[in-house]
């Protein structure tokens, strides 16, 4: 039985609902087994508890949208 995992920030449930259908039905497009066979779980975390380059993702996120204004 394939599982799907994915670890993000932050999610809205309409985000969380699309990728579980879209990931399951390309997944099971390329491995060719049945749609019905996959588990998805999605895994939440704060962007503090995530790095990029030494530093937090809100932090690498703040200074993006400083740049891009």
């Amino acid at each position: 039985m394939p599982y799907i995992t994915v670890e993000s920030g932050a999610l809205s449930n309409e985000q969380k609902e699309q990728l579980i259908k879209r990931l399951t039905e390309v997944s099971s497009e390329i491995m060719n087994v049945p749609q019905e066979f996959f588990t998805t779980t999605i895994k939440e975390l704060p962007d503090k508890n995530f790095g990029i380059g030494g530093k937090t993702i809100d932090v690498v996120k703040a200074e993006y949208r400083k740049k891009h204004q």
